[in-house]
C-alpha cells in the first residue's frame, strides 16, 4: 500500500493481479478502521472524541495508528481549528464519504442476520431504513455529513 496517488487513485504496491475485495480489505479490513469512519459520520472528529465517546474501547496506540493510515490513503484528513496547533480535527474526505455505502450494507446485513441488542443509534437507523428507501437514507446521510463538514471545516 502506498500513499502516492495516480489519477486520484491510491496506488497499490502489489503489481500482481489480485481480487478487488482483497485489495479493499488490505486498506479497510480492520474493525477499528470502520469504527473510526462510523464515528466520523457521527460527527466525532478529535482523538479525544474517538477515544472517550466510543463504547468499543480502542487503545490509544491503535487509534493513532489507524488515524495515520486513514490519512495516508486519503479517506480522512485533518485541520487545526482556531489556531490550535495541538489538536487535530479529523474529517472524512469525499473518498471517505463514499464508504458510507459499505457501512450501510454491513449494518443492513447485521440487522437481517444477527440477533443482538440494538444500541440507541441502531434502533434509530433501523427505523429510518424501514420508513424510507435505502437510496434515500444513504444519500441523506452523506449530504448531512457534507453539510456538517462545510459548517465545521469550511468546505
Amino acid at each position: 500500500m502506498k500513499k502516492e496517488e495516480k489519477n486520484n487513485k491510491i496506488v497499490y504496491e502489489n503489481l500482481a493481479p489480485c481480487c478487488a475485495c482483497k485489495v479493499s480489505l488490505d486498506y479497510l479490513g480492520d474493525k477499528w478502521i470502520l469504527i473510526i469512519i462510523r464515528d466520523l459520520f457521527r460527527k466525532r472528529y478529535t482523538f479525544t472524541h474517538f477515544f472517550n465517546e466510543s463504547s468499543e474501547g480502542i487503545a490509544t496506540n491503535i487509534l493513532a495508528n489507524r488515524l495515520k493510515k486513514l490519512c495516508e490513503i486519503g479517506v480522512i484528513d485533518y485541520k487545526y481549528l482556531d489556531n490550535n496547533k495541538k489538536n487535530k480535527n479529523y474529517y472524512l474526505t469525499d473518498r471517505g464519504i463514499e464508504l458510507y455505502d459499505i457501512i450501510f450494507a454491513l449494518q443492513l446485513w447485521t440487522i437481517k442476520n444477527v440477533d443482538f441488542t440494538y444500541s440507541e443509534n441502531t434502533s434509530a437507523w433501523k427505523s429510518k431504513i424501514e420508513n424510507q428507501k435505502h437510496s434515500t437514507v444513504k444519500s441523506n446521510f452523506k449530504a448531512e455529513y457534507k453539510f456538517f463538514r462545510k459548517e465545521m471545516f469550511g468546505f
